[in-house]
């Protein structure tokens, strides 16, 4: 499929992507949108910069078209997206006003961080889209202040990130709130286990879309490996952003005091920086967004859980001050880079007790970083060290909390009364055959994209 014509969008939509510049479908939307016009359950494995959040926002909007029956209903939503960070909803909600700009439609965001009781207005006045984080929506629900039983649409965006920051538990009980009479839509962009047994209980008889291999990184992201001594990190970080073409990138650091660090050192040394991560305000992390967005700074440092839903085009580089100890973050993280048809690079710092974690990013991508020498801190001791004795933190450990003392780690189990949908569960198709493996998806080229 070659143009956004073949897939019967209604004129409303069609007038918006045409107005976005959209001409072609990325292979996520090509493969997605006309199961979900249909009315079928869709499970998707993509990965960010794909393209997926036009592919479940697009047939939401023309399914709650030609539903609609006037104004909303106050505090009974027809749609509900779940996301797992505020940054990420802030996105998705653009997304859906952008589609939606000549339709009727309206949408609100509930995230936490921001003043609950403006959120509690704008569900009074009545809304046809809720895009949510699971723990402010559930305590809006503990409050009664809103009711999911005209849902007609329930998306799940990133599941395995709900499950990495433990808010499993609260999408059950949000999925028994909602009628059985529904259309259903989970995206991720790995598919472990745990996710899979996730979609087991939420999907009725979906059709599963996957859009490349798993574990494996974006074709048009370079990477590169420099080896260095951990207290050499920030100066190897002022030589690098010598080099001018490095004009938009994203630090990525383990913890939030050492994003905190890394920005305060390119302050001093005069780099326009910003920074994002669990301890500062809503309004401070969008501040930076937007200061990064417009290219008023030219870095942007953040945690790995404050960066999830960046979507920013324009990015030219990821540098992993610390590289994280899960191969699939490794992945999510290059992916900010190479959007919409651009190439983009990947540099990675790694110290002694990281060897190990690249070991396993290259086991699981199956790709050999480039070791680049050329630098003023190479540490040969620690490129020819052997990763297997590398001694760092416990690889794959540390997953993040949701703040309310709910372990991530494993499947959580089904709390009292989450049955699980169809006669079978499952999803249509077969299932992964690697245990804890994913699969990421690739863009198709172009300037065409809708995302």
């Amino acid at each position: 499929m070659t143009d956004f014509s073949g897939l019967d969008l209604i004129e409303p939509l069609r007038r918006a992507l045409s107005a976005e510049g959209y001409a072609a479908p990325t292979p996520i939307q090509a493969q997605s949108i006309p199961h979900l016009m249909a009315g079928r359950d869709l499970l998707g494995v993509a990965q960010t910069g794909t393209g997926k959040t036009a592919a479940f926002v697009l047939p939401m909007l023309q399914s709650l078209a030609k539903s609609s029956h006037g104004r909303p209903v106050p505090g009974r939503p027809r749609a509900l997206i779940l996301a797992p960070t505020r940054e990420l909803a802030v996105q998705i909600a653009d997304s859906v006003r952008i589609y939606g700009k000549f339709m009727k439609m309206s949408a609100t965001t509930i995230f936490g961080g921001a003043p609950i009781g403006k959120q509690i207005q704008a569900l009074g006045r009545g809304t046809d889209v809720v895009i949510a984080t699971p723990g402010r929506l559930m305590d809006l629900l503990n409050r009664q202040k809103l009711r999911l039983n005209d849902v007609e649409i329930f998306v799940l965006d990133e599941a395995d990130r709900m499950l990495d920051m433990g808010f499993v538990p609260d999408v059950r009980k949000i999925s028994n709130m909602i009628g059985r009479d529904r259309q259903t839509v989970m995206f991720s962009a790995t598919m472990p286990n745990a996710v899979a047994k996730l979609a087991e209980g939420l999907l009725d008889n979906a059709v599963r879309v996957e859009v490349a291999p798993q574990s494996t990184t974006a074709e048009r992201v370079s990477q590169k490996v420099l080896f260095v001594q951990k207290p050499k990190k920030r100066q190897l970080l002022t030589a690098l952003l010598k080099d001018d073409s490095i004009s938009r990138a994203l630090v990525f650091t383990r913890t939030k005091h050492g994003a905190d660090r890394v920005a305060r050192h390119l302050e001093q040394d005069r780099v326009r920086t910003g920074v994002i991560h669990g301890n500062k305000t809503q309004n401070a992390r969008q501040r930076a967004l937007n200061g990064f967005k417009n290219g008023q700074l030219r870095i942007l440092v953040a945690t790995d859980i404050a960066a999830r839903g960046i979507d920013v085009d324009g990015v030219t580089h990821v540098i992993n001050f610390d590289l994280p100890n899960d191969p699939e973050t490794y992945v999510h993280r290059i992916g900010r880079t190479a959007r919409a048809g651009a190439e983009g690079q990947a540099i990675s710092f790694c110290d002694h007790e990281e060897r190990g974690y690249l070991f396993d990013i290259e086991k699981t991508t199956r790709n050999s970083v480039e070791v680049h020498e050329d630098h003023p801190f190479h540490a040969p001791e620690i490129a020819n060290s052997d990763p297997a004795k590398a001694k760092g933190p416990k690889r794959g450990g540390n997953k993040p909390r949701n703040g309310r003392g709910n372990k991530p780690n494993g499947a959580p189990k089904a709390g009292k009364g989450f049955k699980a949908r169809g006669q079978k569960g499952g999803y249509k198709g077969k299932r992964p055959a690697n245990k804890g493996g994913h699969k990421s998806g690739q863009r198709g080229g172009g300037n065409s994209r809708a995302a």
